[in-house]
């Protein structure tokens, strides 16, 4: 009996062995066979095992992963999203993403590299005020009061740290503590080089062995004993890293030393001085694991600059917000709103959620989110975005999302959610690092038996010196941070800048692509269509009972040109008419049942879709409007057509020149739009554009990208529309406009939050400049290695008498990963505007 199941959770091959050991060992499994790329199971069994077996086995072994039947959702109680300690913001995840995007419900470490977890940055009902009685801190209120014990007032509660700040004070306590008991060991250690060591006139060497041992232990056993968990557990696991390395080299060091201290007569004469004592490496082993300590402190302050993006923009989301209650003002928190409530927004203060203006008129400051620093007029009907500042202006709003479902909130899932991403040029290094531990041991080996044969005298501690040396300089962690660093910051830049990444693969495919199709309306229009005039062709009809038919038609459509009728028709003072049986055609047009009628309203092709001829005077009449870039659409009535309705669009400031910037770069423009030729031609010349389409359907879309890519183009696509959606989906790179509709957002890989062509110029910048920051990382980290490991391994002595201490090359591996971290926190300060 064979079963196929779907495995969520595996992300290498270190997964997929180890999820085949664990289904393996399950009772009544004769064979797995388990594929990575599938994520698939295949099991083997004598009779019929229940899933809730393997799942059980998988939960048991304490991973995470998670096993179900294909096309069903996964469940595992691992995988649900707990609270976590600390502040309680997110979950934990890898900064090196060794799992991809596997998270963690607690602090703690990698279990692959080792590396400390790392929290998720997101909005949370914790951030409501709190007060507490400076007396009684058991006293807690969500509002300002007296105490109801001894009655003094209440002040506002210091938030909890954060996991990540909990962690750093946790390590700097430790590295202190760490300090102290090293300095004087190595002090001990180097008082030896004297000619006349004046710590001998109090004691002999061997007892000051003694001493250096016994201030070894709280190094060794409590602030960097951690090192050798995790050294044990990677060696447990086969998930070799760079703590296999530390705690092999300083493990050796320190049990060498201990070992002869107690036996000191099984070592031959060399490993021995002129007292007959033999040279212990207390120094070496302390001194190393302190410096890995003070690495790891650093990581720890240089991550929590890594993802100051989204700080910052948690600290947009204001804690509470008026509420008008009755004709009063009441205050409560962010959490007690809901859909539909009216809220007040006074001068300076933040917008509490996402809704429309309903009374008042202000500007507002929306560079946090768009990227851009001149505030934005709005009025009664415009919409506003949480964490946006209102100007000098008050107004009411009607909240229409709330909580997650606020565009801030939404931001920064989408942030977190390509932070966590990887980029296909990672691949590079997992291939080297899955090689690269146990071609260090090997070379480490290799170094001792080379000194021990060849080496000079005393040859056998040069061999173990130099054989340390090596495991200790050499950093595969410096290679894995290299890439997902730089897409953590890069995201991050990109979201404060109104760019919304969706994930890594993206950010590395934007600097590849050659090629670029824009839609017109709402990508290169400003999306606002204004009704101009409405016209008509029959006698029956005036063009009153035109607009009356066209705006009861499209009063039942969401879409921007059906809205722009529909608010003529208004100010006209219109009466809408009943409709039923209403149909929206996508890329042609809307029909409807009008006092019994067959009603349709459109493009030529929804006229030819209505069985409604347009004659060529028709077309003679509406084309001098087409011809100045406006959108002409046909009304129809039972297959005849009566009347048109012209609607305009400008074209946004900024289209012309991001349209050049972009050709410049070398990327071809090309513009596809449902509109007739002569708009379309009329918006390509303004805009200098050779390359352009009209009359195209959202297949011919969808078309238009595979015969492109099928000429070995890489396709980005931009646009804002439902039609857009295929297109989007299809392409190497969709590009969404983020004033367009949800559908073509979920179909792109980029968002532009201000829906700006300008704001893929900004894209691109920003992908090159995170893709040479990569590339410098890697480089810096294969190069760091590369010269490293040989120089401790001693190639430099024969030469010129060079060798280096495990001490010197334990501090230059701690600085290699703060360094990549360093150089890839530059993109903080890059411009993409």
């Amino acid at each position: 009996m064979k079963h196929t199941y779907h495995i969520h959770g595996m992300s290498c091959n270190g997964c997929r062995s180890h999820v085949e050991e664990i289904l393996s060992k399950v009772e009544g499994v004769t064979s797995v066979n388990v594929n990575l790329e599938k994520a698939e199971a295949s099991i083997e069994m004598n009779s019929h095992i229940p899933i809730e077996t393997f799942q059980n086995a998988l939960e048991k072994d304490g991973s995470n992963y998670s096993i179900h039947k294909p096309g069903e959702m996964h469940h595992s109680k691992n995988n649900k999203k707990k609270q976590p300690k600390g502040k309680g913001t997110g979950t934990f995840y890898c900064p090196m993403h060794c799992e991809g995007d596997k998270t963690y419900d607690k602090p703690g470490d990698c279990p692959v590299c080792g590396m400390d977890l790392v929290e998720e940055q997101s909005l949370s009902t914790s951030s409501t005020e709190l007060w507490t009685c400076p007396m009684h801190p058991k006293v807690v209120k969500e509002e300002a009061g007296a105490c109801t014990i001894c009655g003094m007032d209440l002040v506002p509660k210091e938030p909890d740290l954060s996991a990540e700040e909990k962690k750093y004070n946790s390590l700097r306590k430790k590295l202190w503590i760490s300090l102290a008991f090293t300095l004087p060991v190595f002090l001990i250690a180097m008082s030896d080089m004297l000619n006349e060591n004046p710590l001998y006139d109090i004691m002999e060497q061997r007892y000051w062995n003694w001493v250096q041992f016994v201030l070894s232990i709280p190094v060794v056993f409590y602030t960097c004993w951690m090192f050798f968990e995790r050294a044990y557990r990677s060696i447990k696991t086969w998930n070799l890293n760079m703590f296999t390395l530390i705690g092999i080299g300083s493990g050796v060091a320190w049990l060498f030393s201990v070992f002869a201290l107690l036996f000191p007569d099984v070592f031959p004469a060399q490993f021995k001085n002129d007292a007959g004592d033999v040279h212990v490496y207390f120094e070496a082993a302390t001194v190393i694991l302190t410096l890995v300590l003070l690495g790891q402190v650093l990581e720890a302050r240089a991550h929590s600059k890594t993802n100051s993006a989204v700080k910052e923009l948690l600290k947009l989301a204001p804690n509470k917000a008026i509420k008008m209650v009755d004709g009063e003002e009441v205050q409560v928190s962010i959490d007690e709103i809901e859909i539909d409530d009216i809220l007040k927004v006074k001068p300076g203060d933040k917008i509490p959620v996402d809704g429309v203006i309903t009374d008042g008129e202000t500007t507002i400051d929306e560079s946090m989110i768009t990227g851009e620093p001149i505030p934005v007029n709005k009025a009664t009907n415009d919409k506003v975005s949480s964490g946006t500042i209102n100007g000098n202006q008050s107004f009411l709003m009607k909240a229409e999302k709330v909580g997650s479902d606020t565009l801030l909130s939404q931001i920064i899932h989408m942030v977190n959610d390509a932070s966590r991403s990887r980029a296909p040029i990672q691949n590079l290094a997992d291939k080297v690092s899955a090689y690269f531990v146990p071609a260090v041991v090997f070379i480490a080996i290799l170094t001792f038996m080379a000194w021990a044969i060849w080496g000079p005298e005393p040859a056998y501690v040069f061999a173990l010196v130099n054989a340390i040396a090596v495991l200790i300089i050499a950093c595969p962690c410096a290679l894995g941070l290299a890439t997902p660093m730089s897409v953590m910051v890069g995201v991050g830049k990109g979201a404060q800048n109104g760019v919304l990444i969706k994930n890594a693969e993206a950010l590395e495919k934007m600097n590849k692509v050659d090629t670029l199709i824009i839609d017109k309306t709402g990508t290169i229009t400003e999306g606002k269509p204004t009704t101009e005039t409405v016209g008509s062709f029959s006698k029956d009809y005036n063009e009153n009972d035109i607009l009356q038919y066209i705006v009861s038609l499209n009063t039942n459509s969401e879409h921007p040109l059906a809205e722009a009728t529909v608010k003529y028709g208004k100010e006209q003072q219109i009466e809408i008419l009943k409709s039923k049986k209403f149909n929206a055609v996508t890329g042609k047009g809307v029909e409807a049942i009008i006092q019994d009628k067959n009603v349709a309203l459109g493009n030529p092709k929804m006229m030819k879709h209505a069985n409604a001829d347009i004659t060529s005077a028709m077309e003679n009449e509406v084309k001098s409007y087409q011809k100045q870039g406006k959108t002409v659409s046909y009304l129809a009535i039972d297959s005849n057509v009566i009347g048109y309705v012209v609607i305009g669009d400008k074209i946004k400031g900024t289209s012309a020149k991001a349209i050049k910037t972009l050709q410049n770069k070398g990327i071809d423009v090309i513009m596809l739009t449902g509109d007739n030729h002569e708009t379309a031609q009329a918006v390509a010349s303004e805009l200098n554009l050779a390359d352009f389409e009209a009359s195209m359907l959202p297949e011919d879309k969808l078309k238009k990208v595979k015969k492109l890519q099928s000429e070995g183009r890489v396709v980005a696509m931009a646009g804002d529309g439902i039609n857009d959606a295929p297109a989007l989906a299809k392409s190497d790179i969709g590009i969404a406009m983020g004033t367009g509709t949800d559908v073509a957002i979920e179909s792109a890989s980029i968002t532009l939050v201000k829906g700006d062509l300008h704001g893929i110029v900004k894209a691109r910048k920003l992908s090159e400049a995170v893709m040479k920051n990569i590339k410098q990382n890697l480089f810096f980290a294969l190069v760091y290695n590369s010269i490293g490991v040989p120089i401790a391994a001693g190639v430099l002595f024969p030469f010129f008498g060079i060798l280096l201490s495990p001490m010197i090359a334990a501090l230059a591996m701690s600085f290699s990963s703060v360094s990549v971290i360093g150089n890839a926190l530059r993109l903080r300060t890059k411009s993409i505007d």
